[in-house]
């Protein structure tokens, strides 16, 4: 028995780090279970079996070493608990994919006729708010909870995904690894997966050329994506594609540009900001820095804090499932089997409008707008009159309202967290809690707003702002980099599902007439 208890102990404390799947299989592993078995068989302890069944359900209810979900029907689930070292995402996919294509084989067959709502003139005519469509597999979004990454929380990823140092915020990367594969990252797969990252970012210098070719005045976002289109020439999948490649192995050189094009896209981001406004200097990838600080170094930010904020901005801003505007330009483009690179630079010229990824440039240019006309010291009062001179005027206030969310944007609250934390004294910090507290009240009582709540853009300029990086124009290109995330993600299960081209049926007015008359 001692010895059952000693190897208990020292497999408990010694074990290879663990990362969290999705799937509730049991908790404890087979490479556990298969470990303990080896040691009873040759030291013949077999009477002390009944010790390792109760050692193995103590070690399942160990609280730091399982996370519970919620789902969003709030009851609760184990996530299995995985030991793999290997430092490999595509044999990672590999395996994972077999599995994934039967469980679609299995939904169409069993499931396919099955009915999930009903469509409504109103649906067809807003937007198809409401309307259930796609197929997204990398992220959820809850009206009441918000977004979910591959059924993790924001707070539930910001305590079980690896960070560059104890208590920091979540590595991208590792975000990156739980969207495609949905575990949970060792901290080495996620080191392993930064390393690869920077060994993909070198740009072609016919990219830079590209952008050059255009005026320097010319918006972030036009260069951007101008810079992302160049970079389409290296695309495996269009070169296997024309080499007459299976479909069963679309996904491959489809995960191969996706990487490639989310290792990249920071330093053509970089390079805009650098050309615009700091006279063009370009500033390399650090060897020594993952991936958020890797995007802040090249942009010319180097302290720890704006690091730490640039990993916190691009993993919340990453995905938001796939209804988003950008995302499903993204998936809509690809599913014609156009590349990666051709469907996110699509994507992204989706995410520059300003009922989209623009909107955060907006929010801090109208907070100026509110401190120019009424000081940095505005009492509510001031701040109320403003707000309905904004609204009387024809205009949004920018930053709250959302599509889908019903309460306040749990991105925007890790963001809150992170500003009182790192600068509680910031008068435009303050003002932003101020509204907080000012403009729900007033758009509730406008009595036209579904969610008189912030967003995500309502916090996120003025954190940037606070750090040095205070040109609004530059926001969504932020925001374009984080997206491709998951965005490339998704575009990778799309081809390993075997997903089709996308075409829904459009009808004219009189067919609506006409339909509704019968």
């Amino acid at each position: 028995m001692f010895f059952v208890l000693f190897v208990f102990v020292y497999l408990f404390n010694n074990a290879p780090p663990i990362h969290f799947s999705l799937k509730p299989f049991p908790v404890f592993s087979s490479q556990h279970h298969h470990f303990f078995h080896h040691f009873l068989f040759e030291s013949k302890v077999c009477s002390s079996t009944m010790v390792f069944y109760r050692s193995v359900s103590l070690l399942s209810k160990l609280r730091n070493r399982v996370v519970q979900q919620p789902s969003l029907t709030n009851s609760v689930r184990w996530l299995q608990i995985q030991t793999s070292s290997d430092l490999d995402l595509h044999s990672q996919l590999k395996e994972l994919i077999p599995e994934q294509q039967e469980r679609l084989k299995k939904i169409k067959s069993e499931y396919g006729k099955v009915e999930l709502g009903k469509i409504t003139v109103d649906m067809v005519l807003g937007g198809m708010r409401g309307m259930t469509g796609l197929l997204w597999e990398t992220s959820l979004l809850d009206p009441d909870e918000g977004i979910r990454f591959r059924g993790l929380s924001i707070p539930e990823c910001q305590k079980v995904l690896p960070a560059a140092k104890p208590g920091g915020e979540p590595l991208p990367e590792g975000l990156l690894w739980l969207l495609l594969t949905g575990k949970v990252p060792t901290k080495e797969q996620v080191d392993a997966l930064s390393k690869e990252l920077r060994s993909r970012a070198t740009i072609p210098d016919h990219v830079y050329k590209t952008i050059d070719a255009l005026p320097v005045t010319a918006h972030p976002m036009t260069q951007f994506t101008t810079g992302v289109m160049a970079l389409q020439t290296q695309s495996e999948f269009s070169k296997a594609y024309e080499k007459g490649i299976h479909k069963s192995k679309y996904w491959e050189p489809t995960f191969e540009d996706s990487l490639s094009l989310i290792a990249q896209v920071p330093a053509v981001a970089a390079y805009v900001y650098r050309r615009m406004y700091k006279g063009g200097e370009r500033i390399g990838v650090d060897e020594s820095l993952d991936y958020g600080a890797n995007f802040a170094h090249m942009l010319g930010f180097d302290g720890p804090e704006i690091q730490e904020l640039m990993r916190l901005y691009v993993t919340i801003h990453s995905d938001h499932e796939g209804g988003n505007v950008s995302a499903h330009t993204g998936h809509l483009v690809s599913s014609a089997l156009s590349d990666p690179y051709l469907s996110f630079a699509a994507a992204l010229n989706g995410l520059a409008g300003p009922l989209h990824g623009l909107a955060n440039q907006e929010v801090l240019l109208w907070i100026k707008s509110v401190v120019a006309d009424c000081g940095e010291n505005v009492t509510t009062d001031q701040l109320k009159d403003y707000i309905w001179k904004t609204l009387n005027s024809g205009k949004v206030v920018p930053g709250f309202g959302h599509g889908v969310l019903r309460k306040t944007d749990p991105r925007y609250m890790c963001q809150r967290e992170f500003a009182m934390k790192h600068l509680p004294n910031d008068p435009l910090f303050q003002l932003v809690s101020k509204l907080y507290d000012v403009v729900p009240p007033i758009l509730t009582e406008l009595g036209k707003v579904k969610n008189p709540w912030p967003n995500v853009d309502a916090h996120s300029g003025v954190l940037l702002n606070y750090y040095g990086l205070t040109e609004a124009r530059y926001y969504t290109v932020l925001f374009g980099v984080s997206r491709s995330i998951g965005i490339c993600s998704q575009l990778v299960w799309d081809r390993a599902l075997g997903l089709p081209l996308e075409r829904p049926k459009s009808v004219t007015m009189e067919w609506l007439e006409n339909k509704c008359k019968k």
